[in-house]
């Protein structure tokens, strides 16, 4: 029995496996909040509870810094470096060594896979890798690493994607990354999982020069809030991150925020299928991926100049992913 643990920034989903099939599982939210489960651990910890130990426990990581690019087994080793690599996703790390922590205090003796999203991006090309920054500062880990990893991976795999494919994961977090043949030569996101086109709550790029002139007026922690919590679809709406919301929304602001979030990602999409030479599919996940129906069509209709190609919906599947990880680790020790 294989348990996957995918904790968010507030939230935590996990699923139950054996094998392939998924036999049960469940989600916890409003993590941190008034109100709700106070933290990750205890989230973990009441999941554990009523289940029966399980063989193996799968982590999605949203990053493993410079060196941790491939799933592997958690020891203190490899807990040193994903403590090192905190400044790389600092709003999603500390919840993720959290669940690690409360599995390890609960079945010390479950080995325990660290799987990460950045994975799927070790393809990219130099020329998609690498910030146009000085040697001397990408030596310290500074370049793309991309993120959504383990939902493009489920996409890719399930769709059996061949030629050019963008897939489009969207939802409070959103990117997007160009796919050949199955494999990732080039995505949204950069060296964090603020970066890319606006998203729920975060800005995406801006110009860099937005944060100098920010920094002669607010504070650090004052600026990171801004860019990862108050931005985005709830900055521009001043209501709320909630796209259905949004969408049903006549507030002006609300349509602005809808009409930014679409038009970015529609020129997000036609710049990857330019650094794929055309597109073939285009596929969408994600919550407002899969749900959003009227996001979808303003995307394609930005994107009718590239000819026709086709366009599909999945339903994002991380868990059997981190399953699927934790099984081909466990049968090679």
């Amino acid at each position: 029995m294989i348990l996957a643990l995918n904790c968010g920034s507030s939230s935590l989903k996990y699923a139950v496996f054996e094998g392939e099939r998924r036999t049960g599982g469940g989600a916890v939210t409003g993590i941190g909040v008034p109100g709700g489960h106070a933290t990750h651990a205890d989230a973990v910890h009441d999941a554990l509870a009523g289940l029966p130990t399980p063989s193996a426990v799968g982590h999605r990581l949203v990053h493993g810094g410079p060196e941790l690019l491939e799933p592997v087994r958690i020891d203190a080793g490899v807990l040193a470096k994903l403590r090192d690599a905190v400044p790389f996703a600092p709003l999603h790390l500390p919840p993720a060594l959290g669940a690690i922590d409360a599995v390890a205090a609960r079945h010390p003796r479950v080995p325990q896979i660290a799987c990460f999203d950045t994975s799927f991006h070790r393809t990219l090309p130099d020329v998609a890798r690498r910030f146009a920054l000085p040697a001397s500062i990408e030596a310290l880990g500074v370049r793309r690493y991309g993120f959504h990893g383990l939902s493009y991976e489920w996409a890719a795999s399930e769709l059996r994607l061949r030629g050019k494919a963008v897939i489009a994961h969207l939802g409070n977090g959103s990117s997007m990354c160009a796919v050949r043949d199955g494999v990732s030569v080039d995505t949204t996101m950069g060296l964090t999982p603020a970066g890319g086109f606006m998203m729920g709550t975060r800005t995406g790029d801006l110009d860099p020069g937005v944060i100098v002139f920010l920094l002669e007026r607010m504070s650090r922690e004052e600026i990171a809030r801004v860019v990862d919590r108050e931005s985005g679809l709830l900055g521009v709406s001043g209501l709320t991150s909630d796209m259905k919301t949004l969408l049903a929304s006549r507030d002006p602001r609300a349509r602005l925020a809808v009409e930014m979030f679409c038009y970015q990602a529609c020129k997000a999409a036609a710049a990857l299928a330019a650094v794929l030479g055309g597109l073939d599919t285009l596929v969408f996940t994600g919550g407002i991926g899969e749900h959003a129906a009227e996001v979808r069509e303003r995307i394609c209709a930005g994107l009718s100049h590239l000819g026709r190609f086709a366009v599909q919906v999945i339903a994002a599947d991380e868990e059997r992913v981190i399953a699927r990880h934790v099984g081909a680790l466990l049968s090679l020790s």
